[in-house]
């Protein structure tokens, strides 16, 4: 098995490529030892002195480094991903529930706000949430209120350098110009 790695805009967060899906269905973001134990496989890279976040994507897994040099731990990440993969076990137990408590906060926007932001969530998902990903993260709608768009970061994305100007310059522009009533973006 041979698994690539891409550098990320955040220079914390490498991208592991191991030539196969990762995970079905929505990403999964985790930021602690204790939400990550629905995986088998970011148990395994938590248990790696250093590693301070996993992020599951389609066919990526981003990790996140505290204070510690890539030298030191990437090895040991990608023996964990290899033997994880060859061992055939699930990338996400069964019984899995929601990745952290974020997952489970539900969307705010008023009723008669439906129809723009279901123009806000087509946006994201076919011309943000793809471009994200190439860069090891995801991006999540949480709400619209008052011309606000609130959005989570997470991933590579998440704590980025890069995702101030990802949202202010690139996002907020978007959303702006074709959705009316968008007046800018916040990250929560």
């Amino acid at each position: 098995m041979f698994i690539q790695t891409e550098a990320t805009p955040n220079p914390a967060t490498l991208k592991f490529l191991p030539g196969r899906d990762v995970i079905a269905g929505e990403p999964r973001d985790f930021r602690s030892p204790e939400t990550a134990a629905i995986s088998p496989l970011a148990t395994g890279l938590f248990a790696i002195s250093g590693v301070s976040g996993v992020f599951l994507g389609s066919d990526f897994i981003s990790v996140t480094k505290e204070d510690t040099d890539w030298a030191h731990i990437k090895p040991a990440i990608l023996g964990v991903i290899m033997d994880h993969f060859l061992s055939g076990k699930p990338v996400i137990l069964d019984n899995g529930a929601a990745s952290d408590d974020l997952d489970a906060v539900e969307e705010f926007f008023e009723e008669e706000d439906k129809e723009m932001v279901e123009v806000i969530k087509e946006l994201l998902a076919t011309r943000v949430r793809p471009a994200v990903a190439m860069d090891g993260g995801d991006i999540i709608f949480r709400g619209f209120k008052e011309g606000v768009v609130f959005l989570q970061m997470q991933g590579a994305c998440s704590g980025c350098p890069s995702s101030t100007a990802t949202l202010k310059s690139g996002i907020e522009n978007l959303l702006r110009h074709f959705v009316p009533g968008v007046e800018t973006v916040q990250q929560v």
